[in-house]
């Protein structure tokens, strides 16, 4: 999932996520088919709820398998981070300097469910990075700690330091914050 080149750290989701993203979507569009079918051969007393309920899922599970398909490439590179004191953010449509940097955090989209790396700058801008549900949230937390939060400015660390709960991350994923030594 998080790979070292050079002075870049490159994000790839994870190939749990991949797994689960993949039977969610392709399980419940293989389940509304299914209630379809056995909706249609009527030898139940509860073949119109199976057809009902086939023909209601179907095109939302449809929709969010749509959404859900670029994320399927192999080896699909999120985000790369260059961490150092002039450092970026790079995502595939924009560069965002680390020091610009203002608020982050990761946002589900209501409209096709899909978690979004959200970044506000200083210049007002929002940058929104589609993670298609690869990156768990403490493995978010734990990439922007250690690799973005050291080179933030002070007033981005200390809403950093306010949405972020380090007792859990220590329990959940076994990471503690080094002491960095920025001047």
């Amino acid at each position: 999932m998080i790979q070292k080149k050079g002075d870049a750290v490159i994000i790839k989701g994870s190939k749990f996520y991949y797994v689960l993203m993949f039977l969610a979507t392709a399980g419940f569009l293989i389940a509304c088919i299914f209630l379809i079918i056995h909706g249609l051969k009527f030898n139940s007393k509860y073949s119109l709820f199976y057809l009902g309920g086939g023909v209601i899922f179907t095109p939302f599970y449809f929709y969010i398998t749509l959404w859900s398909l670029p994320g399927f490439i192999p080896g699909k590179v999120l985000l790369k981070i260059v961490p150092r004191e002039n450092g970026t953010v790079i995502a595939p449509k924009c560069l965002v300097l680390i020091k610009n940097i203002r608020n982050i955090d990761l946002i589900r989209n209501p409209l096709n469910l899909i978690n979004d790396i959200v970044i506000e700058t200083f210049d007002d801008k929002k940058i929104k990075i589609r993670t298609y549900n690869l990156l768990d949230d403490g493995d978010f937390q734990v990439i922007v700690d250690q690799y973005i939060f050291p080179y933030m400015t002070d007033n981005a660390r200390k809403v950093w330091d306010r949405k972020i709960d380090l007792d859990k991350l220590r329990e959940e994923d076994n990471y503690v914050r080094q002491e960095h030594r920025i001047e």
